[in-house]
């Protein structure tokens, strides 16, 4: 998709944010309007009111949602998760980068355009107070051109503590998913000497956001993200981006006010009046084709269908359409490199499903103590030693303790009692104490009971070695030596 008049390829080595002298070159997008728009303000909204919603949800007492790294500490809906955990986290995330794969090799960038917090809080916040306080952008234009007086202080200063502010409040959000809601009230409510360096670490992040929305900006997306690198290898002549139609509309010709010259030589419905440039929030001219800087945000399929509208001519110049749908009016969703994906996809899902489903409130692991062997007790008696270790899921205490279930004996444990508090693991050792005369076999199979306020969680097997062992080398000695 090139512009066969104009285009020089240019855009393919470089960026549109950077000068041939590699300065910074200040993008000042028009404020877009349209159907598109408007239906990607709804979804931020939406999406906006989920997480400042959010931390203050609570099930039984506790956030639906807490993502406290520090201490390995996982709520998520309402279950908790811990650092034994830890597989299905990687699972999930291994699951979550198969889905964008997919989801960018059938539909491109939407993700970047509708979901991406960086694009909502850009476009969606703090873009709105720049048009707000200072205008358009032939106005903000004027405004950074205009020497410093009383009106340019007042507007950029309001701008940027109106930035500042919200900054401030996103950190301490984001940090509400890590401590949770209440840890954040008692902080704000509390004198400030009493979290000094829990103050010092918002202010910095609020400045890191501050910095990114009010200066970084469309950079984060071009220069940071490797997402929008991920596209040549993602996406092929099937999948679905915005996309100049360049058979319909080449080559290029504004429109004309002599009646008598209109409309000759135009074999395209172009007019080239560069609003899809104008409004681009990274500065591209999508005519030029898929770029790397391209968000799919959507400004100028509105901005395009506002001209189309005017000068009476189709909608749909610059629309959601794939490469093929463009060249030959036909486009394929079921691609191999698709059905690859949605094959993976579903193992991975399948798979979670399964170990979600069977995923217990506690788990426990018992093991005969390497290294050593049974030990002789008094009463004719032997014994062995086991290591075990429980891990309670829940936000309960979990009181628990061991029985023998198949066999005359007794088990000792070793150390502290095994009372269980909320996401704690249990490591300890325990002793299995059995009459000789129990012993038939070198590994006699042991079943273990696990038990919390007289109720049984789960049965474990494992075995327990004894001296009949030692009778059974010294037959197979003697069979050797005859």
């Amino acid at each position: 998709m090139i512009n066969k008049k104009e285009n020089t390829g240019s855009f393919r080595d470089s960026l549109s944010t950077v000068s041939k002298e590699g300065k910074r070159n200040w993008i000042y997008p028009k404020k877009p309007f349209g159907k598109f728009y408007n239906a990607r303000a709804v979804v931020s909204i939406v999406l906006l009111l989920i997480l400042f919603g959010t931390p203050f949800i609570k099930v039984d007492g506790h956030p639906f949602v807490l993502l406290d790294v520090l201490n390995r500490n996982f709520i998520i809906f309402g279950i908790p998760f811990g650092a034994h955990d830890f597989f299905l986290f990687g699972l999930v995330m291994i699951t979550v980068i198969v889905f964008i794969f997919l989801f960018t090799v059938v539909f491109g960038r939407v993700f970047c355009g509708w979901i991406c917090p960086q694009t909502v809080f850009m476009e969606m916040v703090f873009r709105k107070i720049e048009y707000w306080i200072e205008g358009d952008f032939r106005q903000q234009m004027k405004l950074n051109k205009t020497r410093w007086n009383s009106e340019k202080f007042f507007k950029k200063s309001t701008k940027h503590i109106i930035f500042f502010s919200i900054s401030f409040i996103i950190s301490n959000f984001f940090l509400a998913y890590i401590i949770g809601m209440d840890q954040l009230i008692k902080i704000i409510t509390d004198p400030p000497s009493e979290h000094v360096q829990g103050l010092i670490s918002i202010l910095i992040f609020s400045g890191i956001f501050y910095w990114v929305f009010a200066f970084f900006r469309e950079q984060a997306c071009t220069l940071v993200c490797p997402y929008g690198r991920l596209q040549g290898v993602l996406l092929d002549q099937d999948s679905i981006v915005i996309a100049y139609d360049h058979t319909r509309g080449e080559p290029r010709e504004k429109i004309k006010k002599n009646p008598a010259t209109a409309g000759q030589n135009h074999a395209g419905d172009c007019v080239d009046c560069h609003l899809c440039v104008d409004v681009c929030p990274t500065g591209i001219d999508i005519r030029d084709g898929i770029q790397l800087e391209c968000v799919n945000c959507t400004a100028c399929i509105d901005a395009c269908n506002y001209v189309m509208d005017k000068v009476k001519r189709p909608r749909g110049l610059i629309r959601y359409d794939s490469l093929n749908g463009i060249l030959n009016g036909k486009r394929k969703i079921f691609t191999p490199k698709m059905i690859s994906y949605s094959f993976v996809l579903l193992v991975l899902l399948s798979l979670q499903g399964y170990m979600l489903a069977t995923r217990t409130d506690f788990s426990i692991n018992i093991l005969r103590t390497p290294g050593l062997l049974y030990q002789q007790q008094p009463g004719d008696k032997v014994s062995n030693i086991y290591d075990v270790s429980i891990v309670n899921k829940t936000f309960k205490d979990m009181p628990v303790n061991l029985k023998l279930e198949n066999l005359n004996g007794e088990l000792k444990l070793v150390g502290k009692e095994m009372d269980l508090k909320p996401q704690e693991i249990y490591d300890g050792k325990f002793l299995i104490i059995i009459p000789k005369s129990e012993i038939k076999l070198m590994n006699t199979p042991v079943t273990i009971g696990l038990y919390s306020q007289g109720k049984l969680l789960q049965k474990v097997k494992t075995s327990f070695l004894g001296p009949v062992f030692e009778n059974e080398k010294e037959k197979r000695e003697d069979k050797d030596e005859n």
